[in-house]
């Protein structure tokens, strides 16, 4: 059934519709409000969507989203070498970093195991992890997943394959400060920061 909408306002408002937490109608106000900017504004916003993928990398070393080969964080004198924070996604590690308590650098694992679905392996970013462990700059590995059953499925699995290639680093994980079923993205920076001061040791 057609919305009465003119063809190239109907694509935009289908199109929009499809990110998270926007509706049809959410999607058609601003789909509108796009058609109340200047033209220079709306063909500006429509550039930096289409040359996104373009103009941003994977990071080498942390898995991070970076316009540049290694990201600044990774790249960042002032940063311990020695401290390697284990985030899930790119969301925990800016909540991470917008606490501002943490100077130690950071790996992206891309992903946790289901609970539901434990082979789902492929899917973590361990190459690139064990690569970055055998430079031997790192101590201690902070495993940051969350409280979640997934993120202790995926710490135990990730433990278990580290500890027998790198016995000797140290793995520690944030403090059970956060509350059973967060993810560390939706945490607030006092507790992170507790979390992390007060980081525990796995054996």
């Amino acid at each position: 059934m057609s919305s009465g909408l003119p063809a190239p306002l109907e694509e935009l408002v289908h199109m929009l519709s499809r990110l998270p937490g926007m509706g049809p109608k959410s999607a058609l106000r601003v789909a509108m409000t796009l058609l109340d900017w200047p033209e220079d504004n709306t063909r500006a916003l429509g550039q930096s969507i289409a040359t996104l993928r373009d103009n941003l990398h994977l990071c080498r070393l942390c898995g991070g989203l970076s316009s540049t080969e290694v990201c600044p964080l990774c790249s960042d004198p002032a940063r311990s070498s020695t401290e390697l924070c284990l985030v899930t996604d790119w969301d925990s590690q800016l909540t991470m970093e917008r606490g501002g308590f943490y100077r130690g650098q950071y790996f992206i694992l891309g992903g946790l195991l289901s609970s539901m679905a434990p082979q789902g392996q492929e899917k973590l970013d361990l190459t690139r992890l064990m690569s970055r462990l055998a430079q031997g700059t790192v101590k201690e590995l902070i495993f940051a997943l969350g409280a979640t059953l997934d993120a202790e499925n995926t710490a135990s699995f990730v433990q278990t394959a580290v500890q027998a290639r790198f016995p000797d680093i140290r793995i520690s994980r944030l403090a059970q400060g956060i509350p059973l079923g967060s993810e560390v993205r939706h945490m607030d920076a006092e507790t992170l920061r507790q979390s992390l001061k007060y980081r525990q040791e796995l054996r």
